[in-house]
């Protein structure tokens, strides 16, 4: 077999079974090996960005790396944002970059770039093979390299003549994975002694810490101490909504975020960092806890969240801790205008149970979250790093990770364009995603921002490039010229019969709801 063929073997033996792909010349005799090897969903998507988006979303649902198939130097840079987003939500990604043939390099052809140096700030491990032989043991050492708790971007450069020459070994086989970094037991004793103090004090937690079973736990501790459950901003995945313990995040509004921690003086990080503003403001402080807030690191993003929470609880004695959990709690569903808060609570009201939401909606959904968490249990995912663009495709990795749960893509106008080919891709694959598109017609947070950071004396030309309406966009228009159903919503009656529908329906389709 030749170094292409070991190369798919060996991802199918260490259980990568999706290789989310948009390929060219040097890529074509790996391309070849994916159709000879039976094993490996092959999606083929029409702009990099949403490959690497995908992948972003399959890993966080699957909690497994897929592969991504990417074109040279600038191929990989066209998904350098949304890995990002991926690195900043600690989803297990190997990418597998083409690349010249090694005796093609020093004739500097037009595609020719230096390709570890545009991985390396958006990978944890990059590595070019040299020789067919290697191949399959560097595919082995990427995949390890990428399970590395909680999850690391594993960046493997292929040069077209390793792929196509001999590889006599053949495939690898599995590394042993790397285990969780050991708990520092004074960790928990400084922690457990902060929540027992008597004063104000909270959880902070992300990664793993906020799947159900880690937050009953987290409820117990809350209970037995009256601490706050906390999350930041932006994390890769919630599970939430009834029967859950529910979880209060940082809001991205400074002020927002300075007031909901001003009384704090104990902080006990779980897996998460100290929490700081998005963006420098003048006047406003960057860190947003208050002076004299004692900070505790329980766990790092490379420990056992779980374990760590279960240490605590048993060192605060709270392993039988009654704890409360969200109710079931439909809203009414709205009628009149179309609002972010009407849509909230129109979700609210129809939410199928065992739901992936994902939200990219930035402004006008901002209500949608704290609004839901009485809807039927749910996944909430989030945009991470804040490179916007990765709603639509990780929406759909999601759905390919989940074919049996819904997925629903909370969207702004203005992210949306950045990766609009994923409904492309949703449609060729048949993919249960319905998307709500929030159109504003502008990018609505930067005029927000434009009062924010104190730019004075805005005027027409400053406006004109956060308007996103002249032209404004047709949303039915594209999504149906992509291949998927749409309708446009000019009123709460209108959405609400749009989004059951969408419910009972098989395939991807799009709700235009106009502000």
């Amino acid at each position: 077999m030749n170094g292409a063929e070991a190369l798919v073997r060996t991802l199918l033996a260490h259980g990568v079974e999706v290789c989310f792909a948009n390929p060219g010349t040097s890529e074509m005799h790996f391309v070849a090996a994916l159709d000879r090897v039976e094993g490996i969903r092959c999606v083929l998507a029409l702009a990099e960005g949403t490959v690497t988006g995908a992948a972003d979303g399959y890993a966080r649902m699957a909690a497994k790396p897929a592969a991504t198939l990417l074109h040279l130097g600038p191929g990989l840079a066209n998904g350098l944002a949304n890995l990002h987003n991926a690195r900043r939500a600690a989803s297990p990604i190997l990418n597998i970059v083409g690349e010249h043939a090694t005796y093609h390099r020093i004739h500097d052809a037009p595609l020719t770039s230096d390709i570890e140096a545009l991985a390396r700030p958006f990978s944890d491990w990059v590595r070019t093979s040299t020789h067919a032989r290697e191949l399959a043991s560097d595919a082995a050492a990427a995949i390890a390299a990428a399970m590395v708790p909680p999850g690391r971007i594993a960046t493997l450069i292929l040069p077209a003549d390793v792929a196509w020459s001999d590889a006599p070994d053949g495939p690898a086989e599995p590394l042993p994975p790397t285990s969780h970094a050991p708990l520092d037991e004074s960790a928990v004793r400084a922690a457990a002694a902060a929540l027992r103090s008597g004063k104000r004090a909270a959880l902070l937690m992300t990664g793993s810490a906020l799947r159900a079973d880690n937050l009953a736990m987290a409820g117990r501790i809350a209970a037995a101490t009256g601490a706050r459950l906390l999350a930041p901003t932006a994390n890769g995945r919630i599970e939430r909504g009834a029967g859950r313990v529910g979880v209060e995040r940082i809001p991205y509004p400074v002020d927002l975020a300075l007031d909901l921690l001003k009384d704090l003086e104990h902080l006990v990080l779980v897996g998460a960092k100290a929490p700081v503003a998005f963006f420098a403001y003048p006047e406003k402080p960057s860190v947003l806890t208050p002076a004299g807030c004692e900070i505790h690191a329980l766990a790092g993003p490379g420990q056992d969240l779980g374990l760590a929470l279960e240490a605590l609880r048993d060192a605060l004695g709270a392993a039988r801790q009654p704890f409360a959990v969200e109710p079931l709690q439909r809203c009414p569903l709205p009628e009149g205008p179309i609002t972010g808060d009407a849509i909230a609570r129109a979700l609210c009201a129809l939410l199928p149970e065992n739901a992936i939401i994902v939200d990219e909606s930035i402004t006008e959904g901002r209500s949608c979250f704290g609004m839901l968490k009485t809807a039927p249990p749910h996944d909430w995912l989030q945009l991470t790093g804040g490179a916007i663009g990765d709603g639509l495709p990780m929406a759909t990795g999601a759905a390919i990770a989940c074919p049996d749960r819904r997925v629903i893509c909370l969207e702004a106008d203005g992210s949306a364009m950045y990766n609009l080919q994923a409904l492309w891709t949703q449609a060729r694959e048949g993919l249960n995603v319905t998307t709500v598109i929030f159109n504003n017609r502008a990018y609505a947070t930067l005029r927000k921002e434009l009062a924010n950071v104190g730019a004075r004396n805005a005027g027409p030309k400053a406006l004109e490039m956060m308007s996103l309406d002249q032209p404004a966009i047709d949303w039915c228009g594209l999504a149906r010229s992509l291949g998927v159903a749409a309708c446009r919503a000019t009123a709460m009656a209108d959405f609400n019969r749009a989004f059951a529908a969408s419910m009972m329906a098989s395939g991807p389709s799009l709700i235009e709801a106009v502000l």
